[in-house]
């Protein structure tokens, strides 16, 4: 497996005097590669030293920094003996890294998620019989293991645990649990696909037949078959419709679960299993950007993937559906070509190729062996008794070289880096991850493939030539949610690239925002991101390329200062952009406290229906949209308008008093009282109101807003700049 560690920290640290002997200490710049070895019969191999490692990342050879062999329980006996204190040797030799359950060498864990997927009726005994013969034997108090179910949504089944009777009891509950099942449309869409050739032999008949002087009843007939193919066309288009919907939806449920339980297992030093059981993994274009995310991730969290084919040993070849459908497909085409008849249905003729591959991708030994060899895992299939190869995941956990290295290309570019781990000694097979994305380890939530380039970007990754953003955080103390705070950046017009398809004639965009929140030490608290993959008629392009991007999402944060770190990224002319904001967030209480103070760009009114759904920025009958740092140009505006939430204490009896003042260079330079309304239900009051322009020369200024109800005084202050 490969992962950066995070910067300037071990990788993971626990109490002085209890350092865990698995841990390895790696720089701020270095990859921890693991690697599970074997001889040709199967068996561990525990004698090899550096010497016999080479490691290559995009093809360039790597100097390894340390290299030692970790073994754990019974292994860990047969394992050579190494340095005292079983410390990880420079890349010279070995090491054996015995790790003890507690005791002088600390705690040492190891854990193992067992999920399922949704299954069908026939898979839902095999796969928890597979689970309970791989949970047989009892656990140390090292080992922990949990258990989740995957359908439209996580189910945590049994939270991680020592005790694997409640392990046993969550797997065997799975079993008397329904699921969702994918039904596959193909055999009902080649019947219809069938009866439509059947439809176009009789049409071609009764053309033949009918002439100027034809029945009126053959006439009858021939307009019926015509019906007839047409209502089958349509009812065979809506099931492949539903079919590729209900496909996408199904793998992002997959996708986004796998990705919650791996990252639940980030913090956790060492090597880490997932043990997945599915009858297939579909990957159609719209998720495997995801499938690419659980890959990333997975490798970023040392979590090697264990994929199981719960439908077991299969009748026929698991290509045989797609065998048929290929050749049902090109029949249709070839019937279509036949008649002269042009093709109506406004699909292009790529579209058949795609439901191909979506097909092809639903063999195991496609998308689950994919998820496996990647991750340095193993697939079990095409057997009815998986149950014996998944003790392999345990000898696994518990024999490995762990190997670090400093990366020759030391920049966090978001780029994924292609990692090979070869082995001097012949006959040996050797597990380990693919890759890993070059990503600033810092960062603990999952990292999505359009979140890279962009989080490369805050990480000081070179770049060509950028275009400016803006972007400010706002914090709205509301009654129960004390540290919400909106965020809002703006991609100024014509920084996104809009490339065009001149035979579909339509337009695409691929642009990608990312923001962190930072605490004060600069550690990652909050990831929001957001992908703009537009498109529309070319028509409409240029009118779509004068739109402003507005990015807004809401986050909750504890009491503090932040920092917003703002990167964009255009994914079709890679350019890119970053900027960088402070923010505070005030605690809660029962006091007098102010919302964030905002400088309006704009209004627009709502409708009922908007108007009764909680926002921040909602103002009476209308929507605020915030400047993020716009000049006033005084030749168009005249009045400089503003806008804030006063939360008043919970005992007042009147509205406070508000001030405002303009500062200049610290110094203030205008002021004036302002009346506030009373106090709504929840003690809340909604402020807007403007100052005028023309008297404030071009330059840099400070709007201050206090408060006071003659027991407390708060204040906000907004930056804003006047040109002419």
């Amino acid at each position: 497996m490969a992962a950066a560690a995070p910067p300037g920290r071990p990788r993971t640290t626990v109490p002085q005097g209890q350092q865990d002997e698995e841990v390895v200490a790696v720089g701020s710049n270095e990859v921890l590669l693991d690697a599970v070895v074997r001889d040709k019969k199967g068996r561990p191999v525990r004698d090899l030293t550096a010497s016999d490692f080479e490691v290559y990342e995009d093809g360039v050879l790597q100097r390894l920094s340390s290299f030692r062999l970790v073994t754990k329980g019974a292994d860990a006996a047969a394992a050579p003996s190494g340095p005292a204190g079983g410390e990880a040797t420079p890349a010279t030799g070995r090491a054996a890294v015995r790790a003890a359950p507690g005791g002088a060498g600390g705690p040492s864990f190891s854990a193992v998620a067992i999920v399922f997927d949704r299954l069908s009726p026939d898979a839902r005994a095999p796969a928890p019989e597979a689970a309970l013969s791989y949970l047989a034997a009892e656990g140390r108090a090292d080992e922990f293991v949990g258990v989740f179910a995957i359908d439209q949504s996580l189910r945590v089944l049994q939270a991680f645990t020592n005790d694997r009777r409640l392990a046993r009891r969550a797997v065997e509950a799975s079993a008397s649990q329904s699921s969702s099942a994918f039904a596959s449309n193909a055999e009902k869409a080649r019947e219809l696909s069938q009866r439509q050739a059947n439809l176009d032999a009789q049409i071609a008949g009764g053309q033949a037949a009918a002439g100027p002087g034809s029945a009126g009843a053959s006439a009858s007939t021939l307009g019926g078959d015509i019906a007839d193919q047409k209502m089958a066309e349509m009812t065979e288009r809506t099931l492949e419709t539903f079919e590729r919907l209900e496909r996408d939806q199904q793998g992002y449920a997959t996708a986004y679960g796998l990705l919650a339980v791996i990252n639940s297992l980030r913090e956790l030093a060492g090597r880490k299993a997932l043990v997945f059981f599915s009858e297939g993994l579909a990957i159609p274009p719209a998720v495997q950007g995801q499938f690419r995310a659980v890959v990333g991730n997975a490798n970023r969290a040392n979590v090697s993937i264990y994929a199981v084919d719960a439908a077991g040993l299969r009748a026929e070849s698991p290509n045989a559906e797609a065998r048929r459908e290929i050749e049902s497909l090109g029949a249709r085409r070839i019937r279509q070509t036949a008649s002269g008849v042009a093709d109506t249905s406004g699909q292009p003729m790529s579209r058949v190729l795609e439901r191909n591959e979506d097909l092809l991708r639903m063999n195991p030994q496609s998308g689950l062996g994919e998820l496996a060899d990647s991750t340095g895992g193993l697939l079990v299939s095409g057997t009815n008794d998986p149950g014996a190869r998944l003790r392999q995941v345990d000898e696994d956990l518990h024999t490995y070289y762990a190997l670090t290295y400093a990366p020759t290309n030391a920049e966090f570019d978001g780029r994924f880096r292609h990692v090979t781990l070869k082995l001097k000694r012949p006959g040996l097979d050797v597990q380990t991850r693919r890759g890993y994305y070059a990503i600033n380890p810092s960062i603990s939530s999952p990292v999505l493939p359009y979140e890279a380039p962009a989080l490369g970007l805050l990480s000081g990754a070179p770049r060509g030539e950028g275009f400016p953003l803006r972007a400010a955080g706002f914090n709205f103390p509301e009654p129960g949610r004390a540290g919400l705070v909106a965020v809002v950046v703006e991609v100024p017009e014509g920084a996104v690239t809009f490339a065009t398809d001149q035979a579909k004639k339509t337009y695409q965009t691929d642009f990608s925002v990312v923001v962190l929140l930072k605490d004060r030490s600069q550690r990652v608290v909050r990831k929001l991101s957001n992908q703009y993959r537009l498109s529309g008629p070319a028509g409409e392009m240029e009118a779509a390329r004068r739109r402003q991007i507005l990015f807004y999402r809401e986050a909750d944060l504890a009491p503090g200062r932040y920092t917003l770190a703002v990167a964009a990224y255009d994914a079709l002319s890679g350019k890119g952009g970053t900027v960088a904001d402070g923010l505070e967030v005030v605690g809660p209480g029962q006091g007098l406290r102010l919302s964030s103070l905002a400088i309006v760009k704009r209004v627009e009114r709502l409708s009922e229906a908007e108007q009764k759904r909680p926002h921040p920025f909602h103002f009476s009958e209308a929507l605020i949209y915030p400047s993020v740092g716009e000049p006033l140009r005084k030749s168009v505006e005249k009045q400089l308008p503003f806008f804030l939430t006063v939360y008043t204490a919970a005992d007042a009896k009147a509205a406070p008093k508000l001030t405002v003042e303009i500062l200049q260079s610290g110094r203030p330079i205008g002021r004036a009282a302002l009346e506030l309304p009373l106090p709504d239900a929840e003690g809340r009051i909604k402020y807007a109101s403007s100052l005028p322009l023309d008297k404030l020369r071009p330059g840099d200024y400070e709007l201050r807003v206090t408060a006071d109800d003659g027991a407390a005084r708060a204040s906000r202050a907004a930056a804003f700049t006047v040109v002419n």
